[in-house]
């Protein structure tokens, strides 16, 4: 049996905007489990799968686009890789460059990073740069910054190499289904999975689902990787939205914090607090009637749930009195 050596070797190529020419710089990413959710398929009637992305190299679902941006990157000669990032992106860039021989650069909120994502990208030997203000004004700097001479921006905002990257969790869910889902719920960040993700069911051309969009409600939100005042990509997404016949709403942090423990208790699964936001999603629908029951969904978890240790840090200690009497009681 051929082992799995990631999207560009064993993968997609084919689908991918590479060349011959283009070096593989992997981590031998994407294959990630798709694992079906006895619990939410019984709270919602439907078939509920989970595609779980935290199972990536470094985490998340970002290694998909940055295989093939810091590929082309290494290609075109360039010599630092260079992103703005509220923590996911900044990992996966930082080790993809180092896999690469780059240098590499993160530009980050001043406050307001979870510390494992930070933690990754400076033991992969990215240089960490705090900016004052938002996710918004780190991407503002790094685009003026991306001028430079051998500087590769690699975010997903305008960026068809991560794009046609993440659009592999499309092809990959209709290999395993047979075909596409009635609906796919995947939290939105910055806009731009809910766009290639779209665009992925488009190109493979084996059924479209309905692209269900999930926000945090408070720009402050304690789900951090969601933590985005000005979605940079929000005009795509709206138009996956509006095409796949979908939605796009807002869930608040109680919902988010409450399916991150149920996935957890349930189904057996770690995922970071913003990975949460679609079964968050999920469940106020269905909660509202808006959910028909017998279809099949698919729930993106964008990443692991180590990214963000403090999220997890809320549980009860007892003594082994306490627990021995438990057991005879």
């Amino acid at each position: 049996m051929t082992s799995w050596r990631g999207l560009l070797d064993s993968g997609y190529r084919s689908r991918l905007p590479v060349s011959a020419a283009t070096p593989t710089v992997s981590l031998h990413e994407g294959n990630t489990p798709l694992l079906h959710s006895p619990h939410l398929s019984a709270l919602t009637g439907c078939d509920v799968w989970l595609k779980i992305e935290g199972a990536n190299p470094t985490g998340s679902f970002k290694d998909r686009g940055m295989t093939v941006a810091v590929s082309r990157a290494a290609e075109a000669g360039a010599e630092l890789v260079l992103c703005a990032s509220t923590g996911n992106t900044s990992a996966s860039a930082a080790a993809y460059a180092a896999r690469a021989g780059l240098r590499s650069a993160a530009l980050v909120p001043a406050s307001g990073v979870a510390r494992g994502k930070l933690a990754q990208a400076a033991r992969y030997g990215a240089q960490i740069v705090a900016v004052p203000g938002s996710f918004d004004d780190c991407l503002r700097v790094a685009r003026q910054l991306a001028s430079a001479p051998g500087v590769a921006l690699v975010n997903s905002v305008g960026n068809e190499l991560r794009l046609a990257g993440q659009r592999t969790v499309a092809y990959e869910i209709v290999d395993a289904l047979g075909s596409a889902p009635d609906i796919h719920c995947l939290p939105v960040g910055n806009g731009g999975n809910i766009t290639a993700t779209w665009e992925g069911y488009v190109a493979y051309g084996r059924g479209l689902p309905r692209i269900w969009g999930f926000r945090a409600a408070s720009p402050q939100t304690e789900a951090t990787a969601i933590r985005i005042q000005s979605p940079a990509s929000w005009e795509p997404a709206v138009a996956a939205r509006d095409a796949s016949g979908g939605l796009i709403e807002s869930v608040s942090d109680t919902a988010i914090f409450a399916a991150y423990r149920e996935l957890g208790r349930h189904d057996g699964v770690f995922a970071e607090p913003a990975s949460a936001a679609g079964v968050a999603g999920l469940l106020a629908l269905h909660a509202a009637g808006r959910v028909a029951p017998g279809q099949r969904i698919v729930v993106t978890l964008t990443g692991n749930g180590l990214k963000d240790p403090d999220a997890a840090s809320d549980y009860a200690v007892v003594d082994v009195d306490t627990f021995a009497g438990s057991l005879a009681g």
